[in-house]
């Protein structure tokens, strides 16, 4: 492991150095100057190509190991395994200036750079957030950096508990926001191509009136479609805290602002650890990919009332997989001894989380609903009685 430290320290003061999704540049708190990420690297730059040319030997030699890992595997997989090569751990003179962290609670394992503090975690609220060791950790290729601010974290939760119904009147006034936590979630990207087949039973309605009688005809269409899609960066999330379905709600992200990973990016957030990796995400990254292809063909299945999937034959042809960290703010809340965990998009804002619902206002719901009919009903005897 490198032993130089590269701090993103303030030219100015020698201040810490955050940054600020909002200006997109690296802000110092101490004496407020603001400096362009580039011109942040480039005062770092000779520092970290000492220590990479230093670290250039031990470098080849992990990476001939992991090539013949990668074709022992692609070999045993019948050559249609992930590509996983271009992954690697050299973090170069980033990795001393790293910390890691770990929940005794929920198992969560988080990194960060030196200058931020992880007082608890942000998945299950645990206060007590442990020093880890810094060591076997990707580096990721990608980083799509926060554009959203913490203030607008908030605003976006109390505008999600607006017009809710069956929300209780007492939760956006008596719930207790725990923790607020920009995190950048690990995600794994898959390359590659899909083709094959895809048949779907489809029907067309008509409605006329012959005579007396109002007549629905329903039409059956058997619907095939064939073609080949070309996918790049295909997201499956890595981290087993984060809800899958959370993930997925708060997609998708413009990937037009994708930066090659820097951890110039980091302070003031968190990164959480990955702790799916990608042979266990393969079921996944499958599904989401043959998806792909089976929507692109479903699309073309115009005209119709109605559309459903009867039967695939998907072939896949998987390449490269990319490590990347997307941007996330957790919120917990905490109501009536329970927590609510929501999560919002870093760069598009879309947030999603579960609610409590009202006994009482279900009931009475329910008991609208109800005297609303029976007065239907009634109005109907009455005018049958006369």
């Amino acid at each position: 492991m490198a032993t130089q430290i590269t701090n993103y320290q303030c030219p100015a003061c020698t201040g810490p150095l955050h940054f600020v999704g909002e200006s997109g540049r690296l802000e110092c708190d101490y004496c407020g100057s603001s400096f362009d990420v580039a011109e942040i690297e480039a005062l770092y730059a000779e520092k970290e190509t000492k220590a990479a040319e230093a670290a250039q030997k031990q470098e080849e030699t992990e990476a001939a190991q992991k090539s013949a890992e990668a074709e022992k595997q692609k070999t045993a997989a019948g050559g249609s395994d992930w590509d996983t090569s271009g992954l690697n751990e050299d973090w170069g003179a980033d990795a001393a200036d790293m910390k890691a962290y770990s929940c005794p609670s929920c198992g969560a394992e988080l990194l960060c750079d030196a200058t931020t503090a992880a007082t608890s975690c942000p998945y299950c609220g645990n206060p007590s957030v442990l020093p880890g060791q810094f060591a076997g950790v990707l580096k990721p290729d990608f980083v799509l950096p926060f554009k959203l601010s913490k203030e607008d974290a908030i605003k976006a939760l109390k505008k999600h508990y607006r017009k809710k119904p069956l929300l209780p009147s007492t939760f956006s006034k008596s719930n207790h926001l725990e923790e607020v936590k920009g995190v950048y979630v690990p995600f794994w990207m898959y390359d590659g191509a899909a083709s094959g087949s895809v048949q779907f039973h489809a029907t067309t309605v008509h409605k006329y009136t012959s005579g007396d009688y109002e007549i629905t005809e329903t039409s059956h269409y058997d619907v095939r479609r064939a073609g080949s899609i070309g996918f790049e960066k295909i997201p499956v999330d890595a981290s087993s805290k984060m809800p899958d379905d959370y993930m997925d709600s708060i997609e998708p992200y413009d990937y037009t602002d994708l930066k090659p990973f820097s951890t110039a990016y980091l302070p003031g957030f968190l990164a959480d650890k990955y702790d799916v990796s990608v042979e266990n995400s393969r079921e996944r990254a499958d599904k989401r990919c043959a998806g792909s292809l089976v929507s692109a063909l479903e699309s073309t299945v115009s005209n119709y009332t109605t559309c459903n999937e009867t039967s695939r034959d998907i072939c896949l042809k998987r390449g490269k997989v990319h490590y990347a960290l997307l941007p996330v703010w957790i919120l917990n809340t905490k109501w009536e001894g329970k927590d609510f965990l929501f999560a919002m998009n870093g760069q598009t804002g879309k947030l999603v989380g579960n609610l409590p619902v009202s006994t009482k206002r279900v009931v009475g719901l329910f008991a609208a609903i109800a005297a609303s009919l029976s007065a239907i009903g009634v109005t109907a005897l009455l005018l049958l009685a006369h």
